[in-house]
């Protein structure tokens, strides 16, 4: 175990480097920067033309005219010592801005993941051990409304419903008085209150999706010969489902953390954005439309980290469920 976790240690390093590497070379294909884009809206603004000399005073003033590779080693080495470089949209480090914003994005993925997980398993399971009954029919139903319905439509709805029918604004993490409160008891309790809607919204669509895998499998493991053999011998139907078949079923859901955890940041930008969240997927969508350099290097490496925790923790879960998967070659 631990030569393994070691190992997946320095894969994480270097995937972390590659990526952010990747992420340099895909902001500066596009052609422009962001110091193009804020000259045109400066001069739109203004209706005159900036001089050359203030257009080159500005691009030191960003750092612009360095070569990429220049910028991205001094970037990086700011990484090392926990700096993250400077927003040129935000016009602030990026460490001060996107704190608070990963800690809730953070929040509401583990969040969703437990209410995605918590709903699809207990569901799946009665579905498969309830074949073609009333009830399998209904959450087939069901599953597959939510997985012909996007999050973000969902969002709309209850929305509405929360607008028209209870006159209550659904929206955000937090009430209008303490969006700009400091951080105290109160402000965590209204941020509990307004958590329901962004993790029923976001995790509703995994869950849909798990359902189906969950029943699949595990009707699959109780038509094996294992099962069979181990009912005429008497065991309890109980017994006999947790032991082994639902222990094996569990492998893909498991396996699923290594994708769940990133698609709930970026795949839930669209959500986030309808639902007003302030998380990194709306920020993220900025940085790119910005070219914001620094900013969507950091919040896609963030990504990237979610990926890697996800896939270590799901390998690790893997293990504890079916014992058959080993980590680490048995030695000869």
């Amino acid at each position: 175990m631990k030569n393994y976790l070691f190992k997946r240690f320095v894969y994480m390093v270097f995937l972390l480097w590659l990526v952010s590497v990747v992420t340099f070379i895909v902001i500066e294909l596009p052609p422009g920067d962001y110091l193009s884009t804020y000259i045109i809206l400066l001069e739109q603004n203004t209706g005159q033309q900036l001089s050359e000399d203030i257009v080159e005073r500005l691009r030191r003033q960003y750092g612009l005219d360095l070569p990429t590779y220049a910028r991205y080693f001094k970037w990086f080495g700011q990484v090392l010592q926990g700096e993250f470089g400077f927003s040129f949209d935000w016009q602030q480090p990026v460490r001060d801005i996107i704190g608070e914003r990963l800690v809730l994005t953070f929040t509401i993925a583990i969040l969703s993941a437990i209410f995605t997980y918590a709903v699809a398993i207990p569901i799946g399971i009665y579905s498969a051990t309830h074949q073609y009954s009333f009830g399998d029919y209904l959450v087939s139903i069901i599953g597959f409304v939510g997985l012909a319905i996007p999050n973000f439509m969902l969002a709309l709805i209850m929305l509405y419903v929360g607008f028209k029918q209870f006159g209550v604004n659904l929206s955000g993490l937090f009430s209008p008085d303490y969006l700009d409160a400091p951080w105290n008891l109160a402000k965590i309790g209204d941020l509990l209150l307004h958590l329901p809607i962004p993790i029923i919204v976001i995790g509703t669509g995994g869950t849909a999706g798990l359902i189906r895998v969950l029943r699949g499998t595990l009707l699959d493991e109780l038509n094996k010969q294992y099962v069979i053999t181990a009912r005429s011998k008497g065991v309890g139907e109980v017994r006999l489902l947790f032991k082994y078949p639902v222990r094996v079923a569990l492998n893909p859901i498991v396996s699923s953390l290594a994708w769940l955890f990133p698609s709930l940041v970026s795949g839930g930008t669209i959500t986030a954005i309808v639902l007003g969240l302030p998380t990194a997927g709306p920020m993220l969508l900025r940085a790119l439309l910005a070219q914001d350099t620094f900013l969507t290097a950091t919040l896609l490496m963030f990504i990237t980290i979610l990926t890697v925790i996800g896939t270590t923790v799901s390998d690790i879960l893997l293990v504890v469920v079916d014992p058959r998967i080993r980590m680490e070659r048995a030695a000869s």
